[in-house]
C-alpha cells in the first residue's frame, strides 16, 4: 500500500465531517471517492493535503506517519492536489504557470528581469506540457484557455511537482462530457506513464464506472462502500443513497 488511514476523523465544531475513515490504496491504482453533496470527500482529500488538520486518526504515506507535518512537506514527499475550482496565474502564460511550479520544485529563485528568466528550466517545462497536450498553447495567456484546457494546466502545474499520489477534485466538473472524456483518458495515461497513483473526486457516474480500478462510497462522513466498478455497480445500499432507487 502506498497510501492509508487509520480511524480518520475531522469535526467543525458539533459536526462530524469525516467519521473514522479507514481507506488503503495500492501503488498505481486509480481510486474514485464518490457520494452524496456532504458526504465529506472534499474535506477528506484536503486531510491528506493538510489543508485541514484532523481532529483525530492517522495519515500514512510511502509507510511514513504524515499526519502531523505541514503542506510543504506533504508536497515535497510526492502528494499533490488539483482543485476543483482551478487556481491558475491566469496572466501569466501557459508556460509561465508550469515554470513557476519546477521553479518551486527544484528550490531555485526567478528573476523577472534577469537574461536567464526565459531558459530558466525551459527543457522541464515543455515536457510537462507535451505530456498534457498543451505544447502548442505554451506561449498563451492561461486566461485565453478554454476551461477544459485551463483543468489540464492545473493538472500540468501538478505534475511538475513531480508528486506520486495526484489527487483530483472533480476533474470534469464544468466541461462537456467530451472534453470530460478526454480528460480522464489524459489522466489515465498520465497514471501509466509517470506511474501515478491516483485519488479523483467524480459525481458523473459514467466517468466513474468506466475510469476507476476501484471506487469508495462516502456517506454522512462515513466510508460506507468501497468495491470494483461493478461491484459499486450493484451495491443496494449505494443505489440507495446515491444512485437512487
Amino acid at each position: 500500500m502506498i497510501f492509508k488511514t487509520v480511524d480518520l476523523v475531522k469535526d467543525f465544531g458539533c459536526l462530524r465531517a469525516v467519521d473514522k475513515v479507514n481507506l488503503e490504496i495500492a501503488e498505481g491504482e486509480i481510486r474514485a471517492i464518490i457520494g452524496p453533496n456532504g458526504a465529506g470527500k472534499t474535506t477528506f482529500i484536503d486531510l491528506i493535503a493538510k489543508r485541514l488538520r484532523p481532529t483525530s486518526g492517522r495519515i500514512y504515506f510511502k509507510d511514513k506517519d504524515i499526519t502531523n507535518l505541514p503542506p510543504y512537506r506533504i508536497s515535497s514527499l510526492g502528494i499533490g492536489k488539483c482543485f476543483q475550482i482551478s487556481k491558475l496565474f491566469l496572466e501569466l502564460s501557459v508556460f509561465e504557470n508550469v515554470q513557476v511550479a519546477c521553479i518551486s520544485k527544484r528550490g531555485k529563485v526567478y528573476k523577472m528581469f534577469s537574461s536567464n528568466s526565459d531558459v530558466c528550466l525551459a527543457s522541464d517545462t515543455m515536457k510537462v506540457l507535451e505530456s498534457i497536450g498543451l505544447s502548442k498553447m505554451a506561449e498563451e495567456r492561461a486566461a485565453s484557455l478554454s476551461y477544459g484546457d485551463q483543468r489540464r494546466l492545473e493538472i500540468g502545474i501538478t505534475l511538475a511537482m513531480q508528486p506520486t499520489l495526484l489527487m483530483l477534485d472533480e476533474p470534469t466538473a464544468g466541461v462537456s462530457r467530451s472534453e470530460g472524456n478526454d480528460l480522464m483518458k489524459l489522466v489515465k495515461n498520465l497514471a501509466k506513464d509517470l506511474s501515478l497513483t491516483i485519488i479523483f473526486i467524480e459525481h458523473d457516474m459514467d466517468i466513474v464506472f468506466n475510469y476507476a480500478d476501484n471506487i469508495s462510497v462516502m456517506h454522512q462522513g462515513q466510508l460506507v462502500a468501497t468495491g470494483k466498478p461493478e461491484e459499486i455497480k450493484i451495491n443496494k445500499f449505494v443505489h440507495k443513497i446515491y444512485l437512487g432507487d
